[in-house]
């Protein structure tokens, strides 16, 4: 077959895919024949990480070869993610993504699916850090995520938050009441009748916020956009997959002679879990099975356009996921909606390996050797340097890029991964430090603290659905936690001196390492703030301009117009 001078992109990404998910990665129950089909024809990662346990921070690692801290994309509050489509945070213009670069070479790029970098800044109309504004050409998706309180009857994520904002204080207003109302019937204290009537209306207003939040938060929060526009307000999830894996091949073929890059970024396998009546009740592991199962139909639809356009030689496709399982996603019937981590302990919001150990597999026939497995350390972050590399790009010269290219690794070219140290975020915060000495077998991490796992002996933070990083959440340790991933990949038992001779020295080389890492890090705007996150209602979309109830659906007319 004939070889274009650069090769296409089909980067494909899963939203908190566990790594114990598919069946080319230990799972016997779970069908996933595509992304199978994948890791057979190509390369398999056993050691990929991610570069941080949570979406917004990951993701805006994997589009710029960077530490999240180093873009102002990992937060210091409790809110490590954009909740609200209204928030003037994301992902700075300043930054380079690999879209950008790739456009810049002549490519056509898109995105289909969730973004979760952020969309305006001062207006709401600006677009500053839409998907167009980064190097894509096309998007179709969500600009921000699919959240439970997207699809009515599937609860809400909020529930904690409405715990504290509403129910407590409506509990005081009441005590305070009856209180009041006992010392006035009892003479003990004269209270007169405005003080009841404040505190009435008090209590009347938070209730009325609370109903508002609850009736316009998925109208105005979860809705579709092609490229600058609103076309389903809120969404809907009948035949979603179907229609944005449409869409995908549809780009595909518009596109087939030109070099491209595709990044579907599923809405898969997030709560609130969806499937289509196709794949509704037909895995062994209900919902969130269903959606596992639809999600690899879309990657088997991607893979046969390939071979149908006779494009598959000259395509470098990627499968991976934005971090691992969420396993304190099960619901009060108790139903797991979360997916399995294999052997590693925790998952999303956390740094233990179920939290970052994610998929990653990469086929390219003819230049990546196939059934290859790697078990070398590689991040989510090596995808920019490596797709820079082969579309002809320079990389950027002006900022520290903290990917490497995996071609030598891939084309066996090299035994070992550049990556001799990486660094573990919990969002601002380093959590954990990875090193690989050059000459050793060896995989050393040494956790500066650890979530504090909620119920005792639970393997996760149910009691706050998920780890936090910082405060009374946290255990810090002095000296850290050192574990071998090598040889105790599942981090049931800390290396100490008796156990390892050399643990101090380890140690010391990792501090070393970090300090050096930390002189690296300049301050940058908090995209992440408080004020960057929270809802301004200035920078609220909607598709209709009659007040707020923001409903319409041009995805079927749409669809014709689509380039």
């Amino acid at each position: 077959a004939h070889r274009n001078a650069v090769p296409n992109f089909v980067l494909l990404m899963a939203d908190d895919l566990g790594i114990g998910d598919p069946g080319c990665y230990g799972n016997t129950t779970l069908r996933t024949p595509n992304i199978d089909r994948l890791a057979a024809e190509g390369v398999k990662l056993t050691q990929h990480l991610a570069a941080s346990p949570l979406c917004t921070p990951s993701r805006a690692a994997f589009m710029t070869g960077r530490y999240p801290i180093r873009s102002g994309m990992a937060s210091q509050s409790f809110i490590g993610v954009f909740i609200f489509s209204a928030s003037s945070g994301g992902l700075p213009t300043s930054e380079i993504t690999f879209a950008k670069l790739l456009k810049n070479q002549g490519y056509s790029t898109a995105l289909i699916g969730k973004w979760h970098l952020g969309t305006n800044c001062h207006n709401k109309t600006d677009f500053c850090h839409h998907p167009l504004s980064h190097g894509f050409d096309y998007f179709h998706g969500i600009p921000v995520t699919n959240l439970r309180d997207c699809k009515p009857g599937e609860g809400s994520v909020f529930t904690r938050g409405i715990r504290v904002l509403v129910f407590i204080p409506l509990q005081i207003i009441a005590i305070t009441l009856l209180t009041l109302a006992v010392l006035k019937c009892l003479g003990l204290l004269h209270v007169p009748p405005v003080v009841f009537f404040c505190l009435l209306c008090l209590a009347a207003m938070i209730l009325g916020l609370l109903l508002c939040f609850l009736h316009y938060f998925r109208p105005l929060n979860c809705f579709l956009m092609r490229n600058h526009e609103i076309t389903q307000q809120p969404l809907s999830y009948d035949s979603l997959t179907q229609r944005l894996t449409a869409d995908a091949a549809q780009f595909i073929r518009r596109n087939a002679g030109t070099p491209f890059l595709l990044l579907l970024s599923y809405l898969h396998v997030h709560t609130a879990l969806f499937s289509s009546p196709d794949f509704a009740g037909h895995s062994q592991h209900g919902a969130y099975g269903d959606a596992a199962e639809e999600l690899d139909w879309s990657v088997g639809q991607i893979l046969n356009v390939l071979d149908e356009l006779k494009l598959a030689n000259n395509t470098l496709v990627y499968f991976t996921s934005d971090q691992g399982a969420h396993v304190e996603e099960v619901t009060t019937k108790g139903e797991v909606h979360g997916g399995s981590n294999g052997i590693y302990k925790g998952g999303k919001a956390n740094n233990w390996e179920g939290g970052i150990r994610i998929p990653g597999i990469l086929r390219w026939p003819g230049v990546i050797q196939a059934g290859l497995v790697i078990d070398e350390p590689t991040s989510n972050m090596d995808i920019f340097p490596t797709v820079a590399k082969l579309a002809g790009s320079p990389l950027p010269e002006d900022r520290i890029i903290d990917g490497h290219d995996l071609m030598p690794l891939l084309q066996g070219k090299t035994q070992h991964s550049d990556h001799e140290f990486l660094f573990h975020y919990c969002n601002f915060y380093l959590n954990a430090v990875r090193w690989h000495p050059r000459n050793s077998t060896s995989v050393w991490k040494a956790f500066f603290f650890t979530p504090k796992f909620s119920p005792e002996g639970a393997n996760g933070c149910f009691s706050t659905h998920v780890c936090f990083c910082h405060g009374h959440f946290v255990s810090r340790h002095h000296p850290p936690l050192l574990f071998d991933v090598a040889k105790d990949p599942g981090e049931r038992t800390p290396l100490s001196p008796a156990t390892e001779p050399r643990f101090r020295e380890i140690l010391a080389v990792m501090q070393q390492a970090a300090d050096r890492h930390a002189e690296t890090l300049q301050a940058v705007p908090n995209q992440l703030s408080l004020g960057n996150v929270l809802w301004k209602p200035w920078l609220q979309m909607c598709c209709s301009s009659s007040g707020l109830s923001c409903q319409c659906d041009r995805e079927n007319q749409a669809k014709g117009a689509s380039r």
